[in-house]
């Protein structure tokens, strides 16, 4: 027998590395049917993790790449996971200092030169043009609360816009309050791709505006939370997910193109001029009043939120006494401010719809050059996203405006 044959397995040929324990250890505990079972499942669960990640974050409809990877996470039971890292990252509003854009009205849109024409519809216009509002954050600046025209119909205004500073502490930030006219808008709700996703919606159920469909186009904005986490229903031309709850804020579109805000069993139900519902939480203005319950569980109970903190991106709707539908959103909110935003605009019924900025927001459409294919325009200058997001298919619901 040769010396090859015969040497042990701590000899080595001449030239011959010297493999180190720690490797020979390794390499026999890696051969063990246990561990290469192990290694197997998890390759499996990596690949799974990849592509059910990849789909998450490359699917059609909008969000960002961290805001698509957190519902994802969410929705596989790594919430808490998601707050922590949001909370560890979390900046709060900075106090004090000035809006970073320009808050006064541009001539072409005052409401001045806007209202001229014809006297007798103006004058039936008067009641539903509210009065300038007061700065919530101290002394106005220049053109702050001051009513600019963003849409038109027959010549007349019918949705204005005005810029407001919700809070003196933080005095550089800007919300964006809306009043449209239901006499001469109509308002649409549409299905999200992904939530609801695809059903049975009748013949303006698409998650998306096609272009056949933007002749009229006036404005779009944000529905509420994911129906799951909105504690509520969503209905559409008899179809539904998730439940109508009694109780619940509820914004309710009618078939000939209305609209009310109410608490549903109380002050809306269904009744057979009722073409959808969109519910989300509870009211944050009833009867003119700001209930106690916006100061309670804001982490949590009005949403998830960036980090856990309080002031974050924020959008509501509510209905005026004379009928008029407001919608306010803007940055470094918290819940009360919101509502305080609608109170002050002269909601008496108000709801929150969605927090954090990539899914926060309002369009306005210009027709002007092109009555069939309108430009859309963000309405805050510090809004995240494209103006033309519901131009393309869009994962959650979300509420067109047409005119009449």
């Amino acid at each position: 027998m040769s010396m090859q044959e015969t040497r042990g397995p701590e000899e080595q040929e001449a030239g011959e590395p010297k493999e180190k324990p720690r490797k020979r250890r390794l390499r026999r505990f890696l051969r063990r049917r246990p561990v290469r079972v192990a290694g197997a499942l998890l390759g499996v669960a990596v690949v799974w993790l990849s592509f059910s990640v990849g789909q998450a974050v490359t699917a059609p409809g909008g969000g960002s790449f961290s805001s698509k990877l957190a519902e994802w996470a969410r929705d596989h039971q790594l919430g808490a996971l998601v707050t922590l890292g949001e909370w560890l990252s979390y900046n709060p509003p900075k106090t004090g200092g000035k809006p970073s854009f320009n808050l006064t009205v541009p001539k072409g849109e005052s409401l001045g030169a806007a209202a001229k024409g014809d006297h007798r519809l103006k004058s039936m216009l008067a009641a539903d043009i509210p009065p300038p509002l007061s700065s919530l954050a101290g002394k106005a600046l220049p053109g702050e609360g001051q009513w600019r025209v963003l849409e038109k119909v027959n010549g007349q205004p019918a949705i204005l816009s005005t810029f407001l500073r919700q809070s003196a502490t933080y005095s550089s930030y800007v919300s964006a309050v809306v009043s449209m006219d239901p006499r001469m808008v109509k308002f649409q709700l549409h299905p999200g791709s992904e939530d609801p996703g695809p059903g049975n919606w009748g013949p303006d159920g698409d998650p998306w505006i096609p272009p056949a469909k933007r002749t009229g186009l006036l404005a779009t904005f944000n529905s509420g939370f994911k129906i799951d986490a909105s504690r509520g229903g969503f209905y559409l031309n008899g179809t539904s997910v998730g439940t109508l709850e009694p109780g619940d804020a509820s914004f309710v579109y009618y078939k000939d193109g209305t609209a009310k805000i109410g608490e549903w069993g109380r002050d809306l139900r269904m009744t057979p001029q009722v073409e959808a519902v969109r519910q989300n939480l509870q009211l944050i203005v009833d009867n003119g009043q700001i209930p106690d319950a916006v100061d309670q569980n804001v982490e949590d109970g009005w949403g998830f939120t960036l980090g856990g903190g309080y002031f974050v991106w924020r959008s509501g709707v509510g209905m005026t006494k004379d009928g008029r539908i407001v919608f306010v959103y803007g940055p470094a909110l918290n819940v009360r401010q919101l509502a305080t935003l609608l109170q002050h605009a002269g909601a008496v019924q108000g709801m929150q719809l969605d927090i954090n900025p990539a899914w926060t927001s309002y369009e306005y459409y210009q027709a002007a050059k092109n009555p069939k294919s309108p430009t859309a325009v963000n309405l805050l200058p510090d809004q995240e996203g494209s103006p033309q997001r519901y131009e393309y298919i869009w994962s959650r619901d979300f509420t067109a405006v047409y005119t009449r």
